[in-house]
């Protein structure tokens, strides 16, 4: 239990205490998937979904839960945030019936800790939404690869430490 920040020496879950921590610059990006059908797609795209404009609500729906981070996972703490953006990437695939939309979470703050946990549930949520706009269209989408992709600031600095760390997107 000595390598778990979140577990006192007793083994009960704690906040971790950062009141000694120095505020600093903290950037996180993250990234998923979700893959679709042809048909599926073209609906996003073209704005025919039944619900409206899929990617502007996922977008918006992201930047809302990363904003929420610390009221969905247990011991995260309560950030302000800088900025907060999400991209979206079609990625398509002429040959097969499978589309892909790349979801990109940006975080931007000065704390004493944080952007990692509120960049991933920025990308999981807006991930979840394009999923369930469209569920009437296809149930068979896939979420998957939801990663942190790079991140910087506190005490453990670049990861990876060989990035050459671009916060994007805007």
């Amino acid at each position: 239990m000595d390598n778990f920040t979140h577990f006192d020496k007793n083994g009960n879950a704690v906040m971790v205490d950062v009141g000694g921590k120095e505020i600093s610059r903290r950037e996180a990006v993250a990234k998923g998937i979700i893959s679709l059908n042809k048909n599926t797609l073209a609906a996003i795209k073209s704005g025919g979904s039944k619900k409206g404009d899929v990617l502007g609500a996922a977008r918006i729906a992201g930047i809302m839960a990363a904003k929420k981070t610390a009221e969905l996972i247990p011991l995260c703490h309560t950030l302000v945030f800088d900025s907060c953006a999400i991209d979206f990437n079609i990625l398509e695939n002429s040959e097969t019936d499978e589309q892909r939309i790349e979801s990109t979470c940006a975080v931007k703050l000065s704390g004493k800790t944080g952007a990692e946990m509120e960049a991933l549930t920025g990308v999981s949520v807006s991930l979840l939404t394009i999923y369930d706009m469209c569920k009437a269209l296809e149930r068979g989408m896939v979420i998957s690869n939801i990663r942190l992709e790079e991140k910087s600031g506190g005490k453990s600095g670049l990861w990876p430490p060989t990035s050459g760390f671009q916060c994007a997107p805007r």
